[in-house]
């Protein structure tokens, strides 16, 4: 193809964004993890990234129009970071991504229980929890007293993670 892609395939074009080994790494940590500043995905991460290819990440997600970056009201030196729309709807994308993980291959308790209960929430939970990733990092509100999505699912990871029975 004349625009730098190696064809108009869907799935072709989706991997060109997100086929790397740490670009949808990176989405699942703000998703799941809540982490909105370089220093949070450099060392709560699981994997390990190093920090010149997340720099390099952030630049090429913010470039993609999947991540954006502003001045942190609660810090002048940080800047935070946010899932635009197109990130918040690969929420689907993770959650079949997490079941088939689940499925096919030797996976740690702790880290597959969020996988789990989504898988089981359907997507019922999943519109619920972009709907929660909507008001986290666009400000888009929801409505009052609409229990936290995030909150359960890290609440069932610590559990696991601690060996107690799930909530």
């Amino acid at each position: 193809m004349s625009d730098g892609h190696r064809s108009g395939c869907p799935i072709n074009l989706s991997l060109e964004v997100l086929g790397d080994k740490w670009s949808l790494l990176i989405i699942r940590d703000m998703m799941f993890g809540n982490r909105r500043h370089f220093r949070a995905l450099l060392t709560q991460s699981e994997e390990g990234i190093a920090s010149n290819i997340l720099a390099d990440r952030i630049a090429k997600l913010s470039e993609l129009g999947l991540i954006t970056s502003a001045p942190d009201p609660s810090h002048k030196q940080r800047v935070r970071l946010s899932l635009t729309e197109p990130a918040i709807q690969l929420l689907p994308v993770m959650a079949h991504l997490g079941a088939w993980g689940r499925r096919h291959l030797p996976v740690s308790p702790d880290l597959a229980i969020r996988a789990q209960l989504l898988e089981e929430g359907g997507p019922a939970l999943w519109d619920e929890f972009m709907d929660e990733l909507r008001e986290l990092h666009l400000g888009v509100a929801r409505p009052a007293g609409t229990p936290s999505v995030l909150a359960a699912l890290t609440a069932a990871y610590l559990a696991q993670k601690e060996g107690a029975p799930l909530p």
